[in-house]
C-alpha cells in the first residue's frame, strides 16, 4: 500500500536559492521525484507572487498552491491565467502607523509596500535589482495610505540586532515582523505568518498533519518549523531558527535542502 501523500514546504532564498538567486544543482530533479511519487512540494517564500514565479516554473512547478509574501498571500499557479497564477487569499493591514514609527528610528531608510502580483510602491529609489516588478515612486504618506500585505524597510547601516531592538522599543504590537538579511525588515499582518497560510494548503490538499515537511534559514521561517512535523533548519540559519527545528541540515554550499529531499526520497539522489 502506498505511503499517504506528503506536503513538503520549502523556502527559497538562502534554502533552495543562494543569495545572488540561483537555484542549486539537483534541487529541481529532486522536486520533480517527489512530485512523481504523489508528494506535494508547495513553495512558501517571503517573495512576492510576482518574484517567486519564475522559480516555481524552474523547479517544474506550474499548477498547484503556492505560498507568497511571508504567508499574506496565497495563490494557484495556472500556466493559463494572465499572471502565471490566480490569487486565491489575501491579507492586508494599515501599514500608516507602523511606517511612521520606523521613520522616526529610521529617518534614512527606504520603505516599500508590496503592489500585490505587479511589484511594489517606494518611498525612494532602492538600488538596481533589489526590487523586481513595476516599482512605483509615491510620497511617503501616501505609501501608509495603501493597504499592505508587506512592507518591506531597507537601512543597509544597520544590523538584524539593531532592527530587533528598535522593533522591541517601539512595540510593533500592530504587525508581525521578520528580519531577512541585515539591510531588511519585513512587516506583515498580525497573526499572519507561512505557517497559518500552509495550515490552509494542507486542509485544501486533504494532507494529513503528521505528513508535513518544511525546509527554511529565516526568522520567517520560525513558525512554519513549527507548524510542520518535520522541519529542518539549513545549517547557516541563526539560533533562533534552528531551535525552531526538528532537525538542522547542512549550509546551503553543503547542499543541505538537497540532501533533506534526498532523504525524503529514500536516500536515493535524482538524476
Amino acid at each position: 500500500m502506498a505511503a499517504a501523500p506528503r506536503l513538503v514546504a520549502l523556502d527559497l532564498d538562502g534554502t533552495l536559492l543562494d543569495w545572488s538567486g540561483d537555484l542549486g544543482d539537483g534541487i529541481a530533479e529532486a522536486v520533480g521525484a517527489l512530485r512523481a511519487a504523489g508528494d506535494h512540494v508547495v513553495v512558501s517564500t517571503g517573495r512576492s507572487a510576482h518574484s517567486m514565479l519564475p522559480i516555481a516554473h524552474a523547479l517544474g512547478l506550474d499548477v498547484g498552491p503556492a505560498v507568497t509574501s511571508n504567508g499574506a498571500v496565497r495563490v494557484e499557479l495556472d500556466r493559463a491565467a494572465d499572471a502565471g497564477f490566480r490569487i486565491t487569499d489575501m491579507v492586508t493591514f494599515d501599514p500608516g502607523p507602523a511606517l511612521r514609527l520606523v521613520r522616526e528610528e529610521l529617518p534614512e531608510a527606504l520603505f516599500a509596500v508590496e503592489d500585490v502580483g505587479r511589484g511594489f510602491f517606494v518611498s525612494g529609489e532602492f538600488p538596481p535589482g533589489e526590487m523586481d516588478g513595476e516599482v512605483t515612486l509615491v510620497e511617503f504618506e501616501r505609501l501608509c495610505a495603501v493597504p499592505a500585505t508587506r512592507v518591506v524597510i531597507r537601512s543597509p547601516e544597520h544590523t538584524d540586532a539593531d532592527f530587533h531592538a528598535m522593533v522591541e522599543r517601539i512595540g510593533l504590537h500592530e504587525v508581525s515582523y521578520a528580519v531577512g538579511w541585515t539591510a531588511w525588515l519585513d512587516l506583515s499582518p498580525q497573526g499572519v505568518s507561512k505557517a497559518t497560510a500552509l495550515e490552509a494548503v494542507r486542509e485544501q490538499l486533504g494532507v494529513a498533519p503528521e505528513r508535513t515537511v518544511a525546509v527554511g534559514d529565516g526568522r520567517n521561517d520560525v513558525e512554519m518549523l513549527r507548524w510542520a512535523a518535520r522541519g529542518v533548519a539549513m545549517g547557516h540559519a541563526d539560533e533562533v531558527t534552528r531551535a525552531a527545528a526538528d532537525e538542522v541540515t547542512g549550509t546551503w554550499e553543503e547542499g543541505g535542502a538537497l540532501a533533506v529531499l534526498h532523504d525524503l526520497l529514500g536516500g536515493a539522489p535524482t538524476g
